[in-house]
């Protein structure tokens, strides 16, 4: 019988596939079932309505047997599904259908019609079950077995029994109802049992994409570790290669001059000194603390430029200022300086635009664009100009364009630009730490964007997108990010 029902798709082969189901089916809308319940109850009663209309005088006898029924049986079966005894819901709501099912016969036997239109009756509480109730096939199938042979056999016991034809299409009717009526259900349940199956695949197929989703955000995190890592490797890498220049020819300067202090001081020590000897190791003791000295402020920049990489703005609160005129001081201060190299500053932005965030991390961006472009975008002799605009496309954040119209860079060089210790003027001193300090500041101490665009001979156009509000708290080193 089990199998047959799988085949049929009325049951589940799997025990707890098919608990979570009838949970679902039974348990799934209570609230609803009780209003239907409550709905029938009424209709059940509300028929003594017919029974006035075609015999008054009988009315007293059925309504005290459908009143009681709706009272002490129905309502009382309908409130059982609000205790904790809805657990046996399914069994509940099939004793809530068979009860008025095998009490009508009952009433037709005082009625003065008898069992004429007992057909009509019978049909509209199956109707009734068939639709409004969540009752599976099988138990659909015993309220409709219990019902029949509760009318079969008070039609048998009746006083005056119905003509053998006209009680053979009682029972035709009634028999067709059923048959219709399981049809519905089961057609009913398979469909259900079919979207049960599917909600349970979607809901797993959401659970292996949200796991997915999770390992994907941890690989991503490890993978953004791993490159935190190694950058940060490149960085200590570029350091020391750039450090141990400066550093190498401090210490070798320092050597020669301490051998020059011992030959100075074996002249001194050895007699008469000539002084053409002494003026020569002098001038000789001075180029050396030349040397050692510029090596030294070489090295001294290079540490700095490590410290301002690690983006350390801890000691910097956040503060409210109003845009425009913190740039306007800003730039008048950068005019001086940028004006020996050529460069002309030229500010737009509107009055009012009020910043919640860090202006030294924002000045230092600032300045650095600004002494790029007059070092890359207009080199040698080359003047130009220096535009910073100001615009607020969305209503949170402000951006501000820092644009040249210098000689612009290639593909290779554009897509390395905001990479340590990369620069195309090495041979100039440059350190090539300016835009990965900017890009820094921006996303970690700012909390924006930034975004550059260049062609060669067509300049470069670097743009800012900050929040109106930058974080509470700017970002930890590099290295501290680490788990």
């Amino acid at each position: 019988m089990l199998r047959l029902l799988e085949r049929l798709g009325l049951r589940f082969e799997d025990a707890v596939e098919e608990r979570r189901f009838v949970d679902h089916f039974v348990h799934g809308n209570i609230a609803w079932t009780q209003i239907a319940m409550l709905l029938g109850a009424f209709t059940f009663a509300g028929y003594t309505l017919w029974d006035f209309v075609l015999y008054p005088e009988i009315v007293p006898t059925t309504l005290r047997i459908r009143g009681g029924t709706a009272l002490f049986v129905l309502l009382p079966l309908t409130a059982l599904l609000s205790t904790p005894a809805r657990k046996w819901a399914e069994p509940i709501q099939l004793v809530f259908c068979v009860i008025p099912g095998c009490v009508l016969p009952t009433i037709y036997w005082v009625l003065p019609s008898g069992f004429t239109y007992s057909a009509a009756g019978m049909i509209i509480v199956i109707l009734f079950v068939s639709t409004m109730l969540p009752l599976r096939t099988g138990s659909h199938a015993i309220f409709c077995a219990t019902s029949w042979t509760a009318l079969a056999v008070a039609e048998s016991l009746a006083p005056e029994p119905l003509p053998p034809g006209l009680r053979f299409i009682d029972h035709s009717l009634v028999g067709n109802a059923c048959l219709l009526s399981l049809y519905a259900v089961g057609a009913r349940e398979v469909q259900a049992r079919k979207q049960f199956r599917t909600a349970e695949a979607l809901q797993r197929e959401k659970e292996r994409s949200e796991a997915s989703l999770r390992d994907l955000h941890a690989t991503q995190a490890h993978l953004v570790q791993a490159e935190k890592l190694a950058s940060l490797g490149q960085l200590v890498a570029g350091v020391g290669h750039e450090v141990s220049t400066p550093l190498g020819l401090a210490l070798t300067t320092s050597t020669a001059m301490e051998d020059d202090v011992e030959a100075i001081a074996r002249m001194l020590g050895g007699g008469p000194v000539r002084r053409s000897d002494l003026t020569r190791g002098v001038a000789r003791l001075q180029h050396g603390l030349q040397l050692t000295t510029q090596s030294l402020h070489r090295a001294s920049e290079m540490v700095h430029s490590f410290k301002q990489v690690a983006v350390d703005q801890a000691n910097e609160t956040r503060q409210t200022f109003e845009l425009h005129s913190w740039l306007a001081d800003h730039i008048t201060k950068l005019r001086p300086l940028l004006a020996r190299q050529g460069l002309t500053v030229a500010l737009s932005c509107p009055e009012g635009v009020v910043l919640t965030s860090y202006p030294g991390a924002l000045g230092q961006v600032i300045s650095i664009l600004a002494f790029n472009a007059a070092t890359h975008a207009y080199p040698g002799d080359m003047s130009g100009v220096f535009t910073v605009a100001v615009t607020q496309p969305l209503d949170r954040s402000v951006c501000i364009t820092c644009a040249d119209k210098g000689v612009g860079m290639p593909d290779h060089v554009r897509g390395r630009v905001f990479d340590p210790f990369f620069t195309t003027r090495r041979e100039k001193g440059n350190a090539g730490l300016g835009l990965h300090i900017a890009f820094n500041l921006v996303v970690s101490t700012l909390g924006g964007r930034i975004e550059l665009d260049s062609d060669v001979q067509q300049g470069t156009r670097i743009a800012l997108e900050i929040p109106l509000t930058g974080p509470s708290k700017p970002a930890e080193l590099e290295l501290a990010a680490a788990p």
